[in-house]
C-alpha cells in the first residue's frame, strides 16, 4: 500500500508499514552526514551517557563508516537480546508501533535529515533511531522494557490512555536520565543523540530533575519543539523495568477517574527532586523564539 510521508513523499509500504532499507539509495554524502554526526556525539557523549549505552554502541560497531546496514546491525543484536531493526520511512500507527516492539523489532526511520538541521530534526530520523535508541537494545534489561512498553501499549489500546503511555516513553526512552555511581548519566535517545541537549540535561540549572514516580511522569505534559523542563531520573533499568512489568488496569483506571494534567515544569511538594530548576531557559523564550528575534 502506498502512504504519504509528514515530508510530503509518496512512499510504498508493507502491511506493517516497513519498506527494504535499500541501503544503496543513501549517497556517499549521506554517509558522510552520518559519520560526522556519529563522530561528534561520541566524543560528547563521553563522561554523560551512562556505560550500558556507550557499551552498546562500541558492541554493535555503529561506527564501521557510513549509515548501518540493518540486516548486518540486526544480526548482531539478535544474537545479543532477541531485538532486530526494521526500516520505515516515517512514523508508524500507534497499533503499529506497539506491534514491532512487542515483538523486539524497533522501527528506524529510512531517511537522514538535511546538512541544513544537522543540530536539530523534529522528525526522527536514521541517526536518532539508530544511533539513539539501537545501542540499549543490547543491554537485556533494558531491551525486556521496551518489549514491555510496547506488550502495554496493546493492552491499552481503546482505553483512552495512549497520550498516558506517550508520556512514559517520551520521558524515559527519548528524555530518561538515569542515577550511576559517577554520577548522574543520560540514557534517552533523544539526548543523546542532540548535541546541545547533551549539555543542557545535565549541567543546565534551568531544568527541573526529579525522581521517576510512574503515575505522576504519566500526568505530566512535555515538550515537543524544544528542550525538556522537566527530566525524569532513574536509579536502574531494573527499576524502569518493574514499574511496567505490574498491572497497568488500576493504573488507568485511575487515569481515567482523575484527568489531572500536570505542565512540563511543574514541581509538587511530593516528588522527590535532583534539582528544583530556574526554568530561566524557558521563561527566555527557549531555542526556537532566540532563532526568531
Amino acid at each position: 500500500m502506498k502512504i504519504k510521508t509528514r515530508l510530503g513523499r509518496e512512499v510504498e509500504v508493507n502491511e506493517d508499514y516497513t519498506v527494504d532499507q535499500n541501503w544503496e539509495h543513501f549517497t556517499d554524502e549521506e554517509h558522510d552526514r552520518w559519520d560526522r554526526l556519529y563522530a561528534r556525539q561520541e566524543q560528547m557523549l563521553e563522561g554523560r551517557a551512562c556505560d550500558e549505552f556507550m557499551e552498546g554502541l562500541h558492541s554493535l560497531k555503529l561506527s564501521d563508516g557510513g549509515i548501518p546496514r540493518f540486516d548486518d546491525l540486526s544480526a548482531k543484536l539478535k544474537d545479543i537480546t532477541g531485538w532486530t531493526v526494521v526500516a520505515v520511512p516515517d512514523l508508524v500507527p500507534d497499533d503499529v508501533f506497539f506491534d514491532h516492539l512487542a515483538n523486539r523489532r524497533f522501527p528506524a526511520g529510512n531517511f537522514i535529515r538535511p546538512e541544513a538541521q544537522l543540530d536539530y530534526l523534529q522528525e526522527p530520523d536514521v541517526f536518532h533511531d539508530v544511533f539513539g535508541h539501537v545501542p540499549l537494545l543490547a543491554n537485556p534489561t533494558f531491551a525486556d522494557y521496551m518489549e514491555a512498553y510496547g506488550k502495554g501499549g496493546q493492552r491499552a489500546a481503546g482505553r483512552g490512555v495512549l497520550q498516558n503511555l506517550a508520556r512514559l516513553y517520551w520521558y524515559t526512552v527519548e528524555f530518561g536520565l538515569i542515577n550511576t555511581p559517577k554520577g548522574m548519566r543520560i540514557y534517552g535517545a533523544g539526548i543523546v543523540s542532540s548535541k546541545s541537549e547533551s549539555i543542557f540535561c545535565l549541567e543546565d540549572a534551568s531544568p527541573n530533575r526529579i525522581h521517576f514516580d510512574l503515575m505522576r511522569l504519566m500526568k505530566t505534559d512535555y515538550r515537543i519543539d524544544d528542550f525538556q523542563q522537566t527530566y525524569w531520573v532513574i536509579d536502574s533499568f531494573q527499576e524502569l523495568l518493574d514499574a511496567t512489568y505490574q498491572d497497568f488496569g488500576p493504573i488507568y483506571d485511575e487515569l481515567e477517574a482523575n484527568e489531572t494534567v500536570y505542565t512540563p515544569d511543574t514541581v509538587l511538594d511530593t516528588d522527590k527532586v535532583h534539582n528544583n530548576g530556574t526554568q530561566a531557559y524557558a521563561n527566555a523564550g527557549g531555542r526556537l523564539a532566540k532563532a526568531a528575534s
